[in-house]
């Protein structure tokens, strides 16, 4: 985990020049005007006594200091995120401009600032912003976090996140936090990777639409007396997209996608690929519920689901369980005794269920009417 610079920077860090307004201990009225900015300090000296005193312990000299600091114009702003001052002030910084892409795109370039604080604004800067940060390949080898936060950015381009996979694979990287990543390097090291571009390519405005798609709702509607699945009109369009990626780009897209994504991906052929949908930190216990039904799932991810505590306090996942003939017999066996009399009946009359699995659910029957 990367260290995160913290306010109030310690005093000995401060320049002399500054420590009669920025010491904690220093008189309330000398802190006040400071920050109000009415002390004859510029640039960097002024940004760096702001931050100091937004951490104040004294509410009001804090108040004050924030305020003077967000009224700041950008012709004083902008020319400070160049120069070299304590982490901590352009951690506060990036935190409080954190909309400003002026800002950030100047900090991101700033051997100065931490690479806690580059990992945080590649968490959900714009796409300039990524490309900046994506092209200084000795800080993100330095901070493999950073290559984490950008590969997780919904704005980060495809073939950027592509790139980046890359690198990390050819430096023996970790990167623990991005699911399914052994897979993820073997596809990108057996590929021809583009080089960095001004502009998205072709295959990056494919995905871009793709993700964009605003629909959180499952894609798929399982008719759960007959078994038959189908993809829902509205839907169509986004399952051919998804059709027509790569695994790489499917990976991602289960990460970062929707639920109508997650749920056509989770049904996909390959097992690297719908397991990356159900282990999906946005899956929610409804979509799984609905994946548990499916005749199209693998039986990977039914087991999957079935040995996710937090998804079997839900009663509905494990009848869905009992009743899909593609789950692992042990895995429906250990779900009997949390059945309904009803549920039992029904299960042993159901088509498809394997024979012993049915008998059992027959004897559970009958122990309820004895």
């Amino acid at each position: 985990m990367l260290p995160i610079p913290e306010l109030p920077i310690p005093i000995d860090a401060v320049p002399e020049r500054l420590r009669r307004f920025a010491d904690p201990n220093a008189p309330e009225p000398a802190k006040m005007m400071a920050a109000r900015g009415m002390v004859p300090v510029k640039g960097g000296d002024l940004v760096l006594l702001l931050v100091q005193l937004s951490a104040d312990r004294n509410p009001a000299v804090s108040q004050a200091a924030s305020d003077t600091l967000a009224g700041l114009p950008e012709g004083v702003l902008l020319p400070v995120c160049t120069e070299a001052l304590h982490p901590a002030v352009f951690h506060e910084v990036a935190l409080r401009f954190s909309k400003n892409d002026e800002v950030l795109a100047r900090l991101v370039g700033n051997h100065s600032v931490a690479d806690a604080t580059i990992a945080k604004i590649s968490a959900h800067c714009a796409e300039r912003i990524t490309e900046i940060i994506a092209i200084n390949q000795q800080r993100l080898i330095g901070a493999p976090e950073i290559i984490e936060a950008l590969y997780k950015n919904r704005n980060t381009r495809m073939s950027t996140a592509d790139r980046l996979i890359e690198l990390a694979a050819r430096h023996d990287l970790e990167l623990p936090g991005i699911p399914m990543y052994e897979e993820l390097k073997r596809q990108v090291l057996g590929q021809l990777i583009p080089e960095p571009s001004e502009e998205p390519l072709p295959g990056d405005d494919a995905f871009t639409m793709a993700l964009a798609q605003d629909a959180d709702q499952d894609a798929v509607e399982v008719d759960s007396v007959e078994g038959t699945e189908e993809t829902k009109e509205e839907f169509v369009p986004l399952q051919n997209q998804i059709r027509n990626m790569n695994i790489g780009e499917k990976i991602r897209m289960a990460l970062l996608g929707n639920a109508a994504a997650r749920s056509i991906l989770v049904r996909d052929p390959n097992r690297v690929v719908a397991m990356a949908a159900i282990s999906s930190p946005t899956m929610s216990e409804n979509e799984a519920k609905n994946a548990a039904q499916s005749r199209e799932v693998s039986e990977d991810v039914l087991r999957y689901i079935g040995r996710k505590r937090e998804w079997l306090r839900s009663y509905e996942i494990k009848r869905h369980l009992c009743n899909n003939p593609k789950t692992p017999l042990a895995l429906s066996m250990t779900f009997l005794a949390h059945l309904r009399r009803n549920d039992l009946r029904a299960l042993s009359r159901s088509r498809g269920i394997p024979s012993p699995l049915k008998q059992a659910a027959k004897r559970r029957a009958k122990q309820f009417q004895s």
